[in-house]
């Protein structure tokens, strides 16, 4: 006949597990351009076909976004916003 072994485990004697909450993904990081001339409009970025819009007198390009960054920096009629 076999031996039946008593295993259970009280609450004490358990590890925790670990709580696992949502996950959370850092934020991609944004430069803000004010626009000295309109409130609103859509810019074409050079030599590509993308477009960034203008809104309320604000657009906003993720860092690594070269080809927007370099386009916003060299044109006069945008100035990039300190945070």
């Amino acid at each position: 006949m076999a031996k039946i072994i008593d295993t259970s485990v009280t609450e004490e004697q358990a590890s925790p597990e670990p709580v696992l909450g949502p996950l959370t993904l850092p934020a991609p990081e944004l430069l803000k351009f004010r626009d000295k001339v309109y409130t609103s409009r859509l810019l074409i970025v050079p030599d590509t076909d993308r477009t960034l819009p203008v809104n309320k007198g604000v657009v906003e390009v993720l860092v690594s976004d070269t080809d927007a960054v370099k386009f916003l920096k060299a044109n006069e009629e945008f100035e990039l916003l300190k945070e």
